[in-house]
């Protein structure tokens, strides 16, 4: 695989709400190989493949976890609001950057006790957590930052260990959105056809697939994301092969889309691993509930340190789950049931 264009999506600054510079690597990606392509009032981007019904739908999230002003002390320290679920152990000493049409600005999360050198004593709360730009309240609300605006967290990205493994920021979801544009280029022709659906504001509440699928109303959908691993019970391993979802936090899989799945994966001889979670749930929840209902699966691979700047992930999952996608889009089912 071409692991540059992984890097890219990841490096890009790309926060819930605010996923304008992601979409616009996305679409220069894909409009070569697609039919149509075009941004609904959400910020959804859709590429459109032109084929005969059923109509399919597949979508991954543009979006990251991150950060926005929620106001800006007198001494210029910035107070911050989470986009999306992040453990607060993780931002304390993390970098960011906030990025306007005047400048970009960068910063470090720390605590009061941190800043002068002494240990926590207690467990920090949010409120503790501030933006430190070694600038004034004044010169920040000249640069354009002022309550609302985005914050990215920063971070290198790299291989980790041999060239299988790669750690970094955002690999929640810029791995779906890697796959999504992968298959795009590979399926230079569609039996069924195919909307490729790269949503907004997952992080937040899953609306960008709320109101693409009511508008699209697909025959049958794939959601392709990320999961947590379960290193303790090994579950959902790094380097084991795509996760299947058979259920998470508040969704079932459609039990006959994850069979086809599955017996791909056994013609191709690619381990899968089955996926039962009491946490978290993606945009397959949406998209199989809106309108009458909608035949959903939710597939991905497992990625360590999730919700972090440090996820690990293995390139051998990723293009594993391109070789199984594809396999489904080429032979798809014609109809489904439970």
């Amino acid at each position: 695989m071409t692991s540059k264009l992984l890097f890219d999506l990841m490096n890009a600054k790309s926060v819930s709400g605010d996923e304008s510079h992601v979409r616009t690597i996305i679409e220069q990606q894909i409009k070569k190989h697609v039919d149509t392509i075009s941004v609904d009032q959400s910020g959804n981007l859709i590429g459109i493949k032109r084929g005969k019904q059923p109509k399919v739908m597949l979508a991954a999230h543009m979006d990251e976890i991150g950060l926005i002003v929620k106001s800006i002390d007198g001494d210029g320290k910035i107070r911050i609001s989470m986009l999306g679920g992040i453990e607060l152990l993780t931002l304390i000493g993390q970098r960011v950057h906030i990025e306007t049409n005047k400048k970009k600005i960068h910063g470090i999360i720390s605590t009061a006790a941190m800043n002068d050198g002494n240990l926590m004593d207690t467990f920090p709360t949010r409120e503790d957590l501030f933006i430190d730009t070694g600038l004034t309240r004044k010169e920040l609300l000249s640069y354009g930052i002022n309550v609302g605006t985005f914050i990215s967290l920063e971070q290198y990205n790299s291989f980790l260990g041999s060239k299988d493994l790669i750690y970094g920021k955002a690999l929640d979801d810029r791995i779906g959105c890697y796959v999504l544009i992968e298959l795009c280029k590979k399926l230079r022709t569609a039996k069924n056809e195919l909307y490729f659906v790269f949503t907004v504001q997952e992080e937040v509440g899953l609306y960008g697939a709320r109101t693409s699928a009511f508008n699209i109303n697909p025959d049958w959908a794939v959601a392709v994301d990320v999961t947590n691993t379960y290193e303790a019970k090994q579950l959902r391993l790094v380097g084991k092969g795509p996760s299947l979802t058979v259920k998470d936090a508040e969704m079932i899989g459609n039990p006959c889309l994850n069979r086809w799945i599955t017996d791909i994966a056994k013609k191709l001889k690619i381990p899968i691993q089955p996926d039962v979670s009491d946490l978290g749930t993606s945009d397959a929840l949406t998209i199989s509930i809106s309108r009458g209902g909608i035949p959903t699966a939710m597939i991905g691979v497992p990625v360590r340190n999730i919700h972090s700047t440090i996820g690990i992930a293995s390139l051998k999952d990723i293009d594993n789950l391109i070789r199984i996608l594809y396999a489904l889009l080429k032979d798809p089912p014609k109809a489904l049931v439970l």
